[in-house]
């Protein structure tokens, strides 16, 4: 299956002064603000093949955080929304360059992502763009799904079930909806075993319910089997 793949890597600019829209950015690799801009990427990959197909330098919406401002200029150019789409949230740039991915009828089933961008607000948006969502999923006690008629984190999810035993490659599947503004996607959600921390699990969650579970671990591999975007740049 061919996927689009969503990605945020550090573009670190210490020494700059004037540069526009200069930030102040954490960075989550190092734990640490740096003077720069996040590198949002969006690729194409068929698992095999990695295209940049279009990127954003984010600034930050927080004015506290900016350098600089962006210099005056004609809001009919390319170059005026570029600066105003630095300044958005992540989440509103991802949805922008998938729709104009759409538009350019870049032939994709599956948008991946981590979860840094997955929340039931985004599924539902690119959902609705026209793309299928399989992406790592935040375990925080705020973020609930519908699973048996209850609203519930991922957390009292797996805590409720019974975890498959042996060497099976996830330990609980379950089917779950995605509830926004009374809408629902029907989702599966896969825990896999976190091969960093064993006593851990990690949340993949896909809107295409078809899939069985080791085909939505394959196709999610596939955004840490290519290169490192910020390789390619």
């Amino acid at each position: 299956a061919n996927v689009l793949i969503i990605d945020d890597s550090m573009f670190e600019r210490n020494r700059s002064k004037k540069v526009e829209l200069l930030a102040r950015v954490f960075d989550h690799a190092k734990h640490a603000y740096k003077f720069g801009f996040r590198m949002l990427t969006l690729g194409w990959s068929d698992g095999t093949t990695f295209l940049p197909v279009n990127s954003v330098l984010l600034s930050t919406d927080n004015k506290k955080n900016r350098m600089n401002e962006a210099n005056a200029v004609d809001k009919r150019t390319v170059g005026y929304r570029r600066r105003q789409l630095s300044v958005q949230k992540g989440t509103s740039v991802m949805l922008e360059l998938l729709k104009q991915a759409k538009k350019a009828e870049i032939p994709a089933k599956y948008v991946l992502f981590d979860s840094w961008f997955s929340s039931p607000s985004s599924i539902h948006a690119v959902k609705e763009i026209g793309y299928d969502v399989i992406a790592m999923v935040k375990k925080i006690p705020k973020m609930f799904f519908r699973y048996d008629g209850e609203d519930m984190s991922l957390t009292s999810i797996y805590n409720k079930n019974k975890k498959r035993r042996g060497r099976s490659r996830y330990l609980l599947s379950v089917m779950v909806d995605v509830v926004k503004n009374g809408e629902t996607i029907p989702a599966k959600v896969v825990y896999v075993r976190n091969r960093n921390k064993r006593k851990e699990y990690l949340c993949i969650i896909s809107t295409d319910i078809e899939l069985d579970e080791d085909e939505i671990i394959r196709i999610y591999g596939k955004r840490w089997e290519i290169m490192p975007i910020s390789a390619y740049f």
